[in-house]
């Protein structure tokens, strides 16, 4: 264990995290998603939220500071009557850790498979929230 970083962040994680560069993305899936068919790297994070994950995650690094959206969410299907109150919860995380008050673009489904596909890596979370979905796109530490 080590101080000063949230015990939902595995050393997996961390490894993870630590290597991205930026504009590298990571992607936080809910227990929906087909984390293990579309990762390059899949990181079990199987019994935690999204929500948690996320603000664990910002307090170690930045979102990316020279594009508009540098969160990404899956739009929901045109014709779908879900829902999202869980993209509250995320803007209320994002902006408390960033100040950033709009910070998403919403990704169509299936591009948004695309996208993870390319990632840095994949979450595989237990979140059941649906469209829970989202895209971190890391930024650049300056200190």
């Amino acid at each position: 264990m080590l101080k000063g970083i949230s015990k939902l962040i595995s050393p997996e994680l961390l490894q993870v995290l630590s290597e991205m560069g930026h504009s590298d993305e990571i992607v936080l899936a809910d227990g929906n998603f087909p984390a293990a068919s579309h990762a390059q790297r899949l990181v079990r994070a199987d019994g935690h939220n999204i929500p948690g994950l996320l603000d664990a995650i910002l307090q170690l690094f930045p979102l990316d500071q020279y594009v508009v959206r540098p969160v990404a969410l899956m739009q929901v299907v045109p014709g779908d009557t879900v829902q999202t109150p869980i993209w509250e919860q995320y803007r209320t995380i994002i902006e408390s850790r960033t100040g950033l008050a709009e910070p998403f673009e919403e990704v169509e489904r299936f591009a948004f498979y695309e996208r993870a596909k390319h990632a840095y890596a994949i979450v595989a979370t237990g979140e059941s929230a649906l469209y829970a979905n989202l895209i971190l796109k890391k930024g650049v530490i300056a200190d």
